[in-house]
């Protein structure tokens, strides 16, 4: 039996990168996941059909996160499968990683802030809001959302990038605190450069290898790193597990 036969798992921006590697994971397992997109429509209808063809379901739905209007419309759509086991909150405001283009502390304004705290935190809080009433009725559900190595170490300090992810991590932890009598289990998993993604074709070899030689396995994460940890905390292998934030970044942090 797979690990997730008959569930239904909602990523957000999956149409590309490390969303599509998590939504193809899932499916893998037999799951059917729902692929949000924002833009990008062909590229997720092209993840919904691999998804199918791992031997799990795919449906492409567009939303913007950062709209409640917008979420909420599109957990009507998902309810058709009639639950929600799993949110993964992968999606996230554009965000170019690049040592030597980014805005140095006395650049930046608080908009910078906000784009970011908007795309990262007020897009989880519309999804996590949408999700609650269902999950509290199933008395069941695992929320995973994605945050960054760099609240632990800003080895390259992108200020309202990690910002935002930092608070993330906050907003997880209190969520987890007030649902856990719920059954609903809520952690966060903080890669560090995954390679190659749209957000880090910008990122410099000097500074690739000076992350590989700092990182004890000695290599950059790829997105399939990224998936396996999120497959653990959707699973029951994880639940006990609440509150928690799981590093990918093969040892740099620890």
């Amino acid at each position: 039996m797979k690990k997730f036969h008959g569930k239904v798992i909602l990523v957000t921006g999956a149409s590309r990168g490390i969303g599509a590697c998590i939504a193809r994971a899932f499916a893998k397992e037999g799951a059917l996941v729902i692929i949000n997109y924002l833009q990008n429509q062909e590229a997720a209808k092209q993840v919904a059909l691999e998804c199918t063809k791992l031997g799990g379901e795919g449906w492409a739905i567009q939303a913007d996160v950062t709209s409640e209007s917008s979420v909420n419309q599109m957990i009507e759509e998902v309810l058709e499968a009639g639950k929600i086991d799993v949110l993964v909150n992968n999606a996230f405001k554009s965000y170019i990683f690049d040592a030597n283009q980014r805005k140095m502390a006395w650049e930046l304004n608080w908009e910078d802030y906000q784009l970011q705290i908007d795309g990262t935190l007020r897009s989880t809080h519309y999804m996590c809001q949408a999700v609650l009433p269902i999950m509290k009725k199933q008395s069941y559900g695992s929320i995973i959302n994605m945050t960054s190595n760099l609240v632990e170490r800003p080895i390259v300090p992108y200020h309202e990038y990690t910002t935002a992810k930092t608070a993330l991590m906050g907003y997880s932890r209190n969520l987890a605190a007030d649902l856990g009598p719920f059954g609903i289990r809520v952690n966060c998993v903080a890669p560090g450069l995954v390679y190659p993604t749209d957000a880090s074709k910008g990122t410099k070899e000097e500074l690739k290898d000076l992350i590989i030689s700092q990182t004890p396995l000695r290599r950059i994460a790829t997105p399939e790193d990224v998936a396996g940890p999120v497959l653990f905390l959707a699973s029951d292998w994880s639940q006990f597990m609440t509150g928690q934030t799981l590093f990918v970044d093969g040892g740099l942090v620890m």
